[in-house]
């Protein structure tokens, strides 16, 4: 397979998902534990979309966290890099909106939605800080951005086992329950470069986001970064 580099040129990261597609849920639930399923609540349950309400949900992947904002009367659109990934979520939920597109050149009007949130892609994205522009963009006045993403954990000595998991066992592991370990080799090398929580919030101040929050999940494993767009 194509094996996407810290670079993180687009069509690399593209094809890399394109290739795991078919198992990824299934794999992400191997790999955390189970973690991610609750890591998607959190972050819904920050989201706190209303029904009526007109959602942006980047690097959706399949939709896993698109279908309960659907099912719950939110306008969703489930917007991806990857098609191979779109058309896994299609099959499931013809129902839903896909859309293809690039984080660095959204293809929405300006002021589109109420809300936007982005778990686990902005780390994939070559240019974060243009990310955050294009999100606020397409953020109406008054709307709010969530980012679930890969963090830092704040005890120290959790952090040193983690990050000996990441290195050393996540890709033995993810040979055994996926045909595409390379992915998680990146998977695991993208996480250790990512920065951590404080300077995150800094990069989404600075692209004209407010009232910037975060909070730590499993310890700083993940970590929920909120914020509004200014009314």
């Amino acid at each position: 397979m194509s094996r996407a580099s810290l670079d993180k040129d687009p069509q690399d990261v593209a094809a890399m998902f394109d290739a795991v597609a078919h198992r990824y849920d299934r794999t992400n639930d191997v790999i955390s534990l189970g973690q991610d399923r609750a890591w998607r609540k959190a972050t819904l349950k920050a989201l706190d979309a209303q029904p009526g309400e007109t959602v942006l949900d980047l690097a959706a992947g399949t939709g896993t966290s698109a279908e309960p904002m659907a099912d719950s009367g939110v306008r969703v659109v489930a917007c991806d890099l990857s098609v191979g990934m779109l058309d896994v979520g299609k099959r499931r939920r013809p129902d839903l909106a896909f859309v293809a597109g690039d984080a660095l050149h959204l293809p929405f009007a300006d002021a589109s939605f109420d809300a936007v949130t982005m778990s686990f892609g902005l780390r994939n994205v070559k240019d974060v800080d243009a990310a955050l522009d294009e999100l606020l963009r397409v953020t109406r006045p008054g709307g709010r951005l969530v980012v679930c993403e890969f963090s830092r954990p704040s005890f120290a000595p959790f952090r040193a086992v983690y990050q000996n998991y990441l290195m050393r066992a996540l890709p033995p592991v993810a040979r055994a329950v996926s045909k595409e370990p390379e992915a998680y080799v990146y998977l695991a090398e993208s996480i250790r470069e990512w920065p951590d929580q404080h300077a995150l919030g800094l990069r989404i101040k600075h692209a004209g986001w407010e009232h910037v929050a975060y909070r730590n999940l499993s310890g700083g494993i993940v970590a929920l970064h909120r914020a509004t767009r200014s009314a």
